[in-house]
């Protein structure tokens, strides 16, 4: 179902490319926008391992559109070195497929949100966290990609070990 990477000698490791979701700290989901044209939206995430999840407003383009269709990719570039001379840039980037969908149990939306807060706010205290969470709440939607498929590419000029 998904494509196999061209330039397999560019592909990262699935190690590799967990690492760079896991250090990112934003990316692009696209989705299905209205009458058919993508919508692809720059956003924060938390990754654990195996799961991605956002926080968005209880209504919205995105909402709309995860709604929808749930089918979506998210992509995340972990690195992006301008080299004028060699007319390139040195990227690693990760490609994420899955489906997406909206947290409604308080529970798991709360243990998501709570994600998000200690990837954002690592030193905030968790009183001090759950009081700025409680004061979005009632406008608070969160959503939960769940992982299809995923690969991680590099600049070719990264596999030659003297550039890494």
């Amino acid at each position: 179902m998904f494509r196999e990477m061209r330039r397999k000698k560019q592909m990262l490791s699935m190690e590799e490319t967990a690492s760079l979701l896991t250090e990112g700290t934003a990316g692009v989901l696209a989705l299905t926008g209205d009458d058919g044209y993508p919508y692809a939206v720059p956003l924060s995430y938390v990754y654990d391992g195996s799961k991605i999840w956002f926080h968005c407003a209880k209504s919205g383009h995105k909402l709309d559109a995860v709604r929808r269709n749930p089918r979506a990719s998210f992509c995340v570039i972990g690195q992006d070195q301008i080299v004028p001379e060699e007319y390139t840039t040195y990227f690693k980037s990760v490609i994420v497929f899955g489906q997406i969908r909206v947290l409604e149990e308080e529970e798991e939306k709360r243990e998501a949100i709570e994600r998000l807060a200690v990837r954002y706010t690592p030193e905030d205290t968790p009183a001090s966290r759950a009081e700025v969470i409680g004061r979005s709440w009632a406008s608070l939607c969160v959503l939960e990609m769940s992982i299809d498929h995923m690969s991680g590419k590099q600049a070719v000029e990264l596999v030659k070990p003297d550039k890494k």
